[in-house]
């Protein structure tokens, strides 16, 4: 496998509510050799609120961590999708809006204008490290989860600057479970959105889509969603309500994220990453004798 090293930026979530993601990211990067510079003094990116109550701000948040990488000179990796689309648009925006440039640059005390390659580690795993060479790095085959791909809005949307390779019907997320063993289940909700910038103020709309999600993976016959968003993660974990809004059906269905599933497949030591989940799958993975450093 070819060498890759990136820039790194963790994001908020990662090292806070959703820390088992950032966690199973430097152990999973760590195990294939993919080198990860974090990037020094980063910044909140300002997902999700700063774009919806002050464009400029918007903009210098994501702006201040696309000067830090312009400095390291490397591509930079990101594996929140809200993270991933604020650098993206503001990468954009700041490269072909030289006024705004400017003004970024004056509150942030640096040039912003980043000219490298934002990645998600979806895309470098399934398109640099290659499903052939993750496949070779198994060590534990994953039979038994049978999972929904749950994509969410970020990681596809806007099309302009996705990394996937569909808006409507993305594969990469598929392709990746199934090289790990996993039985991937079909539907037609991977892109659906949960309500995340809605969760605080409008907690009765997250809860009624956040509901049909799972409805809908358990008609798919799920016994787990696989997601690379910790803003999903948390609305689908924390949201799931029995009895709401006329959805009969009781959910405690796992939501994991892909990070952990590899580094379980790649026989890590993984057990610490599952005991933050709100819904705990370890008594699924129990049941399918696939708890524990194999």
């Amino acid at each position: 496998m070819k060498r890759l090293s990136f820039s790194y930026f963790p994001g908020c979530s990662q090292s806070g509510s959703a820390e088992e993601f950032g966690l199973s990211t430097e152990a999973v990067c760590g195990a294939l050799g993919i080198e990860l510079e974090e990037l020094p003094d980063w910044s909140c990116c300002g997902a999700s609120s700063a774009h919806m109550t002050n464009d400029a701000l918007s903009i210098a948040l994501p702006g201040r961590d696309l000067a830090l990488a312009k400095q390291i000179g490397k591509d930079m990796l990101v594996v929140c999708a809200a993270c991933y689309s604020r650098m993206k648009v503001a990468q954009k925006r700041l490269l072909s809006d030289e006024k705004l440039a400017k003004e970024v640059a004056g509150m942030v005390g640096a040039d912003p204008r980043f000219s490298g390659e934002i990645r998600h580690l979806l895309d470098v795993l399934v398109n640099d490290v290659g499903m052939p060479e993750i496949k070779r790095w198994v060590r534990r085959d994953l039979a038994g989860l049978k999972a929904v791909p749950y994509y969410g809005c970020l990681l596809v949307r806007p099309p302009e600057i996705s990394c996937c390779d569909s808006v409507e019907n993305p594969t990469e997320l598929d392709s990746f479970l199934e090289a790990l063993g996993v039985e991937v289940r079909p539907w037609s909700f991977k892109t659906d959105c949960c309500g995340g910038s809605l969760s605080l103020s409008r907690s009765d709309i997250v809860e009624k889509l956040v509901n049909k999600l799972f409805t809908r993976a358990e008609e798919a016959g799920a016994n787990c969603i696989v997601t690379a968003c910790p803003m999903c993660a948390a609305n689908l974990e924390m949201r799931q309500q029995p009895g709401k809004f006329d959805f009969k059906l009781l959910h405690k269905m796992p939501v994991l994220y892909f990070t952990e599933l590899l580094g379980l497949a790649l026989g890590l030591d993984s057990d610490d990453w599952f005991k933050s989940h709100i819904i705990n799958p370890m008594p699924l993975l129990k049941e399918l004798d696939l708890a524990g450093k194999k």
